[in-house]
């Protein structure tokens, strides 16, 4: 009888053993975003440059949106709010260009840490984590971003993307 509850117990001891496993490996991380040192703050010349490429691509989807161009320090250089655009795209656009321009890569990649529930960034009231903040590069620095609001969050980023391009 001794004999059988002690195989009972380890029997029993083994199950609750195997039962346990190792705990999953969190996920990797996503690469870091490429962060390109400061320039010299965008011009007004390649601003109007980066504004007009905006309104081109908003209009060529049928898209009423607001843009800000700020340079480096996230200050405003230019702006543009094409007729009908809602009232709160002016400060969201703006916004969206301050934070790409003051951390040097686009806001989609803190819309993308959110979503992937790294949340730290809505702890920071510099950082909008919602796509339509693109930094302006040129030879390698940042010289500036653009702020795109008024469609969905990836319209505004391809917005953004195409007008930032426009100084390249």
């Amino acid at each position: 009888m001794r004999l059988a509850v002690i195989a009972a117990c380890a029997a029993l001891f083994a199950t609750a053993a195997s039962a346990q496993t190792s705990p999953a490996a969190p996920a990797a991380a996503p690469a870091p975003p490429t962060i390109y040192p400061y320039g010299a703050p965008v011009l007004q010349e390649q601003a109007r440059k980066v504004l007009a490429a905006a309104e081109a691509e908003a209009r060529k989807n049928g898209w009423v949106m607001s843009f800000a161009v700020v340079e480096p320090s996230g200050e405003l250089v230019a702006f543009q709010k094409m007729d009908g655009a809602g009232y709160g795209s002016i400060e969201v656009s703006q916004l969206k260009a301050r934070s790409a321009a003051r951390f040097g890569r686009e806001t989609k990649v803190f819309a993308d840490g959110v979503a992937a529930g790294r949340l730290g960034a809505l702890d920071i009231d510099a950082i909008v984590a919602v796509e339509g903040g693109v930094p302006i590069v040129l030879a390698g620095k940042t010289i500036g971003a653009i702020g795109v609001s008024g469609a969905t969050a990836a319209q505004d980023g391809q917005v953004g993307r195409a007008a930032a391009a426009a100084v390249q």
